[in-house]
């Protein structure tokens, strides 16, 4: 028996919005610093970066099938569970969310603009411009819901599919990373700290289930839809660090040394010629776009509550993007020592808020509607927990160091 029409177009417009708020997760994690990361790493390394890849990949479905599962079961954002929890420390998460999101949101600009500029010619703060209108016109959409998730689908894809394409042009020694999953030639635990904070630090923990709540999708009847779309989101997220790290690889490995101030630009200019350099100007656009889509978003969603009309929080976004905007125009890029300040609150964010999401889901179960939280699951994410300490305070020297200078 076919479904009534209202019901089919319902579960349509549910399955476009997960999908929404998985990619939004997954490329929020895919911006500029993502691509200087993994080809900084693998150009350090090599193929001996495989193992570093799974191991973050495994800590970060650990931590996002638990904030997920929490967030959408509760139906409650974050920093109203904070304040469930312990009067004031929600809106501390969200004062350390949104001044971390804005400062990286300068930094996710200037991507968009050097994208450009590879991918085009345009010059960087004309192609920065134009990219925070285009971000702009997104939440100024009549069903800017509909819009965002859509095109940071489609950018997504794209970035998939011209990675992918790089990679096998590249032809990296794939048995080399293979093995080096299972007995790696160096372990950096370093790197692997770094790739977790930069995959499920900050604004990006909360990106995708702030997204998947505001669409309407939570409560326990929807546990199953929930943790599948977190663990897609990393696995996104885990493709494109794996493509990009084979095409980087694919040059190392065949005896090219990468000098330049932008390696992974030379990196695919050497492995598909102009076509690669026009491939990396284009990943590099989409990246950037999409985590200054995903930092604004997330951003208001913290200083924002539920019940807030959806025009004035699209309202509220337009003008986060459009200060952030203005500053990269008059500065260029975010100053050094304010990134050092937003990586340190960026540090703080998942070892607090992942601490409220987790006392959530082992005392308070009357904000999860009395559901009983699968114990495995709590034991992986305390486990998790405490390497968001040992993080945390990394970033927090980072602090110091700069006090210090």
């Amino acid at each position: 028996m076919a479904l009534p029409e209202s019901t089919s177009q319902t579960s349509k417009a549910r399955r476009t919005a997960l999908l929404g708020a998985m990619f939004l997760m997954a490329t929020s994690a895919i911006g500029p610093g993502f691509i200087t990361q993994t080809t900084e790493f693998t150009v350090r390394i090599g193929a001996a970066f495989a193992f570093a890849i799974v191991v973050s990949i495994l800590v970060d479905i650990a931590v996002q099938l638990n904030v997920w599962r929490v967030i959408g079961v509760s139906g409650m954002r974050a920093q109203e569970l904070g304040n469930k929890v312990l009067p004031g420390i929600g809106w501390f998460l969200a004062v350390l969310v949104f001044i971390g999101g804005m400062v990286f949101n300068i930094g996710n600009i200037a991507g968009t603009g050097l994208g450009l500029n590879a991918m085009l010619g345009v010059d960087a703060k004309i192609g920065g411009a134009i990219s925070a209108v285009v971000a702009i016109l997104i939440f100024l959409s009549k069903k800017a819901g509909m819009a965002l998730d859509r095109i940071v689908v489609m950018l997504g894809a794209v970035m998939i599919l011209l990675m992918l394409y790089v990679a096998i042009v590249a032809a990296p020694p794939v048995g080399d990373a293979i093995r080096n999953v299972v007995l790696p030639e160096k372990i950096d635990f370093l790197i692997i700290t770094t790739l977790i904070g930069g995959t499920v630090g900050g604004y990006i923990t909360y990106a995708g289930a702030h997204r998947m709540i505001d669409s309407g999708t939570s409560g326990v009847e929807h546990v199953k839809e929930i943790s599948n779309t977190s663990t897609l989101a990393i696995i996104v997220t885990g493709v494109m660090r794996v493509l990009l790290f084979l095409a980087i690889l694919g040059v190392v490995a065949g005896g090219v040394a990468l000098t330049s101030d932008n390696k992974a630009a030379e990196a695919f200019g050497h492995a598909a010629g102009p076509i690669g350099i026009r491939a990396f100007g284009v990943i590099l656009w989409a990246a950037a776009l999409t985590s200054v889509i995903g930092a604004a978003y997330t951003s208001v969603s913290f200083i924002t509550k539920r019940t807030t009309p959806e025009r004035t929080r699209n309202l509220i976004t337009v003008a986060f993007i459009v200060v952030c905007g203005i500053i990269y125009m008059f500065l260029g890029q975010a100053p050094a020592t304010l990134l050092i300040f937003a990586g340190a609150f960026n540090g703080l964010i998942l070892p607090v808020g992942f601490a409220v999401l987790l006392w959530v889901a082992w005392r308070r179960r009357d904000l999860l509607h009395g559901y009983n939280y699968p114990k495995a699951l709590l034991a992986v994410g305390a486990l998790t927990w405490l390497l968001s300490v040992y993080l945390g305070w990394n970033s927090i020297s980072g602090l110091a160091a700069l006090w210090n200078g």
